[in-house]
């Protein structure tokens, strides 16, 4: 028979070990670290932020339960499909807080997720956050989400909902970590996918303006760490007359209004569409491949933004490394029907994007690989033109 045994909390010996915010006296939820009143002051803070992302299809407001939204943009479609990616920003967050600047991040955040979608032609139309903070202050938080809804406007997604979570004790006081979730919308027939692409396509890359959100990790171990503040913020000519600051908080580009504009108008001209992210080009662009091609791109056919290569070079990097960890100035790479390459160059050039002939499809075997090799870093040169 089992024994019921029995303890009195009012006996010291009996009494589990309490945290020693606790005390014998009631306990609010504010003395255990949890300011709720601070967290409607944040919510109030963020609503006309929130507000100026929404699309018609947003239905109801800030502050319920749950996020609405009318699927009515899958009307007419032949097929529709729902889209959904999630990511954070990673150890660029860090760097943030070292700084102390915090309104671009949030942009970084809706780039990850909504470029990451838009790989598979979809359409991004609501975007959510989560926000953990060691300390909840509305200020703090008002910025943030300044920058995911800005982000949540270059991508022309409606932010509909969120979550603020205050971790006292789990985290400390200035430190916050961000998470975003998007869903987006696709016609399949529309859809970009590996089997579409062909011998001869072009491999069109579209330039990233740094290291977007990847590899943070080792840019502030080679060039962050024992330098002042005084460093930081130090002009450099060989970042273009930039600081180290400013060029590692450059948001990421979001590529998403250019990339649609040309599935309106010209619909079939892409069959694949690799966003590089961590990994880099090596590890990025083999996965929109089929397994009987490769990607062979010419190294020096476009420019590497001054933040990557003195990264790279801070932290000694071999060309094989560097284009394995960093975009190295590619933040997409469409791969094009040759037939629709001009027109697609024309659009983007309309958008404003920056575009170069990176290479073309092959047969082999779903790799990347590279002509040129050592000339990763000679744009400009006759013998990187891509014919």
């Amino acid at each position: 028979m089992t024994r019921r045994i029995t303890v009195s909390a009012t006996d010291r010996l009996d009494a589990p070990t309490m945290p020693s915010w606790v005390t014998e006296e009631a306990t609010t939820y504010a003395q255990a670290g949890v300011d709720t009143a601070e967290g409607a002051r944040a919510v109030e803070a963020i609503k006309d932020m929130v507000r100026g992302t929404y699309r018609e299809e947003v239905v109801g407001d800030i502050g319920g339960f749950g996020g609405l939204f009318s699927i009515a943009a899958a009307q007419g479609m032949a097929d529709p499909l729902l889209v959904s990616g999630t990511d954070g920003v990673g150890t660029k967050l860090k760097f943030a807080q070292l700084v102390g600047k915090h309104d671009t991040v949030g942009i970084d955040l809706v780039a990850m997720c909504a470029n990451d979608i838009l790989a598979t032609g979809a359409e991004p139309l609501f975007f959510l956050d989560y926000i953990a903070v060691g300390k909840l202050k509305a200020e703090a938080v008002a910025e943030l989400v300044s920058g995911i809804a800005e982000g949540c406007r270059q991508a022309g997604c409606a932010l509909i909902g969120g979550e603020m979570a205050e971790h006292p004790g789990a985290m400390e006081p200035n430190d916050y970590d961000l998470s975003g979730f998007c869903v987006g919308l696709v016609d399949r027939p529309l859809m970009f996918d590996p089997a579409k692409v062909r011998p001869g396509d072009i491999l069109l890359g579209i330039a990233s303006n740094g290291l977007h959100s990847n590899g943070y990790s080792l840019a502030r171990k080679a060039c962050v760490e024992g330098k002042t503040r005084y460093e930081l913020r130090l002009k450099r000519p060989e970042l273009g007359g930039a600081s180290l600051e400013d060029a590692l908080l450059t948001p990421t580009r979001i590529y998403v209004k250019a990339v649609r504009g040309i599935i309106r108008k010209r619909p079939r001209a892409i069959h694949a569409l690799a966003h590089i992210t961590g990994g880099g080009i090596t590890e990025n662009l083999n996965r929109v491949l089929p397994d009987t091609l490769d990607a062979q791109l010419v190294l020096g056919s476009w420019p590497v933004p001054p933040v990557a290569r003195f990264v790279c070079d801070a932290a000694h990097l071999s060309e094989g490394e560097a284009l394995k960890t960093f975009n190295m100035g590619l933040g997409m790479v469409l791969v094009v029907d040759p037939l629709s390459i001009d027109g697609v160059e024309s659009l983007l050039m309309e958008a404003d994007e920056t575009v170069f002939r990176v290479g073309r499809v092959v047969a082999g075997g779903g790799e990347v690989t590279y002509v040129n090799e050592g000339g990763l870093y000679s744009f400009g040169s006759d013998d990187d033109d891509v014919d």
